[in-house]
């Protein structure tokens, strides 16, 4: 075994990534999935480790839209399909197991949608086959691992329906012995079995009595089981009919065999992408329970994490905090007190790593950097070798020795307590020079130290740089927030005057300390306190800009749906606009030709002047319409009253279109009565549009001229409305009932013809929401019955 593969190894030992594994396994289903997360071991290729966040990511996604998919505990059936495909037949068990992996391939295949564009882990779906055939033939055939049901073939329901009535008639001749004159021969009135066959139990003194066939005697000799010669017969017959139906089960279950021996290949396919998408989905559960996040990856050495929570620390108890390494620095020196959280950064810093070099999400906020390394290397924790009699100096030194000849330039070096168990001036120089080769070869190293001596080394070397873990000194408690670019105090003093140490000892220990140690420890004191003032001010402007990026992204966001909703609204309306036009051209071109018709049928001489001043007239109309196809040219919808309509004022009335006087003010819900030619109707303010001239010519009491619609006494009754698509037919409705209103009609006749109903379904459902419509019918004999309706007039 070489030195890279031990202690890369040996650092997944000391970061604790197996309880990372114990965890994960416990969120997989089948068991060949939990095997692959207790085997799961990091990478060091950026593409591969891509690939496996990506599938987490998948993963993550799919289960917050759409829940997680049902895994059942499905078992590895490769060892039945072999004997199936070489003609044996299989157990009912090995059968049901075959059938679940049919079903949970189904179920995950009914899980996924077309939308899936974009996901890596579709293919892992679409290599899914169901075979719904086969899965409820075992389903159907199979109740149980001991039992194989009635339906498993018409022939098993038959044998099975005359066992029952032989067993029937068995026990019918038993009752009549039980319940007869033999009765009192039996030790009890019951029926029981030997063998495969019903006896019934005699007293041993009166078998001479009961003639039939002796199977057996009770250990005291007292009793004799005996089968009645009069249900030897049925017996007989029942263990014939026993025998059928073994041959019959054993047919089902060849049949069975056979079916799965044909798919056995498919089988084997959809086993391996279930336990894949077991495992995948597992370390997506795995993200949900650390609300972890997918971290940018890069080959570069980089690690740049945001708000870190070692995954095995009670989340309630640590604090979030941040990380930097491979940036602006290569090397990081960490200081402070035992019982720190200095550690505990270290095995963060490496345990991250590991995580997502896995395809693991990790416990952090959004935006975090983690790189691969070719190597892990730690020396962390007491090593002590008793079997090699090393001291603890010796063992971590032993350690650190294959570290510096395995590293290399895209190595994470992780060294605790550098320098530690030795003289302390000989460990200080000996940890500063082991950092200093480490940093030669261009490796990552973070460093926990107690040692003044790297602190000032850290200060005064490019590339290096100080850390500290923050430690709550009125709890003695860390903190586990790590604070980069600040050494850390040992607050050996204040900790020991909060456990009670008394004060005189404590200011001697002070008067011993050397100046340049006082000023630097003040230095630090001094550092400290500025620090926490910033770290407050940065959170508070991080949590500011985090609120602008939202409200500027909130902005955005409307502002597209906004554009988006505004050009679909003005698309809509103007097609609609359109679609309307086109009707009413063909309308009236309709009604051109008509009265072109009658002209050529009157012989008035008049009549070709007023024919040409209704072709004025409908092309006036029409010229109007085309003027409003486009709905952002203009619209009455946006009229605003210049003032308060008032009783003698004359409106327009937007719907209609035709100007009416106001005959009553307001009231409190702005409906007010308006008076056009000979009919009165009550209508709301902001249906009307004000016509100043007309109030004007109120006031001088001028003569007016107003331009009331014509009432025209020879109005039709009837329209006819066969031949006609429906939306057509609503528009010459519309036209038709208007006229009908204002020349104050109260009932019409529409004429849709019997046909397919479709015309006529459309006019009624037409009728039932226009504001002209009382009532409407179909008419009765001598009106047309259902080829028209009968229409009541508001």
């Amino acid at each position: 075994m070489s030195d890279g593969f031990e202690l890369n190894e040996k650092s997944l030992k000391t970061l604790e990534y197996d309880k990372i594994l114990e965890k994960l396994k416990s969120h997989a289903v089948c068991s060949d999935a939990a095997l692959l997360a207790e085997k799961l071991k990091p990478i060091n290729s950026l593409d591969e480790v891509l690939k496996l966040l990506n599938e987490t990511e998948d993963a993550v996604r799919l289960m917050g839209k759409k829940g997680s998919p049902n895994f059942y505990n499905i078992r590895n059936c490769d060892m039945a399909l072999m004997r199936a495909e070489k003609g044996a037949a299989l157990s009912l068990k090995e059968l049901l197991d075959i059938a679940l992996i049919l079903k949970t391939s189904r179920m995950l295949i009914d899980y996924i949608d077309e939308n899936m564009d974009g996901l890596l882990i579709k293919n892992i779906f679409k290599s899914l086959e169901a075979d719904k055939f086969i899965e409820n033939k075992i389903y159907n055939a199979i109740i149980s691992e001991e039992e194989i049901s009635d339906n498993a073939s018409a022939e098993l329901a038959s044998i099975r329906r005359k066992i029952n009535k032989t067993i029937l008639q068995a026990k019918e001749v038993l009752q009549r012995i039980i319940r007869g004159n033999q009765a009192k021969y039996l030790q009890e009135p019951i029926i029981t079995m030997r063998g495969d066959r019903y006896v019934v139990p005699v007293k041993a003194e009166y078998r001479s009595e009961v003639p039939g066939l002796l199977h057996d005697t009770s250990g005291s000799g007292s009793t004799l089981f005996i089968e009645p010669m009069a249900v030897v017969e049925a017996n007989n017959e029942l263990r014939l009919l026993r025998a059928e139906e073994e041959k019959e089960i054993e047919r089902i279950i060849y049949e069975l065999s056979s079916d799965v021996a044909n798919i056995s290949e498919k089988i084997k396919r959809n086993y391996d992408a279930i336990v894949k998408l077991d495992f995948i989905f597992a370390k997506a559960k795995f993200a949900y329970e650390l609300k972890a996040v997918k971290p940018f990856m890069n080959d570069k050495g980089i690690i740049d994490i945001i708000k870190a929570r070692h995954p095995l620390i009670d989340p309630k108890v640590v604090v979030p905090t941040n990380i930097k390494l491979g940036e602006e620095f290569n090397v990081l020196v960490i200081t402070g007190p035992n019982t720190g959280g200095k550690t505990v950064t270290l095995k963060t810093i490496g345990l991250f790593v590991l995580m997502a070099e896995s395809g693991l999400f990790v416990p952090c906020a959004e935006g975090s950097r983690l790189s691969v390394f070719s190597h892990v290397l730690s020396d962390i924790g007491d090593e002590q070798s008793i079997e090699q009699s090393l001291s603890t100096f010796s063992a971590h030194m032993t350690n650190i020795v294959k570290i510096i000849n395995t590293l290399d330039s895209e190595s994470l070096v992780l060294f605790d307590e550098l320098g530690a168990g030795t003289d302390p001036v000989e460990g200080a120089a000996l940890a500063i020079s082991i950092l200093e080769r480490a940093k030669a070869f261009g490796a990552k190293v973070a460093a926990t130290t107690h040692y003044a001596e790297l602190k000032a080394y850290a200060l005064k070397t490019p590339k290096v740089e100080n850390a500290s873990c923050e430690f709550d000194v009125e709890t003695l408690r860390p903190t586990y927030r790590l604070m980069i670019g600040i050494p850390g105090k040992s607050n050996a003093f204040a900790i020991s005057k909060k456990l009670g140490l008394d004060d005189d000892i404590i200011q001697r220990a002070h008067s011993l300390i050397e100046e340049e140690n006082v000023r630097f420890e003040e230095v630090l004191s001094d550092l400290e306190a500025k620090r926490q003032a910033m770290e407050r001010e940065k959170e508070e402007a991080r949590r500011l800009n985090i609120e602008a990026a939202r409200i500027k992204r909130e902005i955005e966001e409307q502002k597209i749906r906004f554009d988006a909703s505004k050009d679909k609204e003005v698309e809509r309306a103007r097609n609609e606009a359109k679609r309307v036009l086109a009707a009413a051209k063909k309308f009236y071109s309709d009604m051109i030709e008509e009265l072109e018709d009658i002209k050529r049928q009157k012989d008035k001489e008049d009549f070709g002047n007023r024919l040409l001043n209704a072709k004025k007239k409908l092309k006036a109309e029409i010229n109007k319409l085309d003027d409003k196809a486009d709905p952002v040219i203009s619209s009455e919808d946006d009229y605003i009253l210049p003032r308060e309509i008032k009783k003698g004022d004359m409106v327009k009335l937007k719907n209609l279109n035709v100007e009416a006087e106001v005959l009553s003010e307001p009231d409190d819900k702005g409906e007010l009565m308006v008076k056009s030619g000979v009919i009165k109707t009550r209508v709301n303010v902001n249906d009307l549009i004000l016509i100043e001239k007309h109030k004007t010519a109120l006031n001088n009491n001028k003569p007016r001229n107003i331009k009331f619609p014509k009432v025209d006494r020879n109005v039709k009754t009837e329209l006819d409305l066969r031949g006609m698509m429906v939306d057509d037919a609503c528009l010459e409705i519309d036209k038709f009932l208007d006229d009908a209103v204002l020349n104050g009609l109260t009932q019409v006749t529409i004429i849709h013809g019997k046909g397919t109903g479709a015309l006529r379904k459309g006019v009624h459902e037409y009728l039932r929401g226009h504001r002209h419509v009382r009532s409407f019918r179909l008419g009765v004999y001598g009106e047309g019955e259902s080829g028209v309706s009968i229409v009541e007039l508001k």
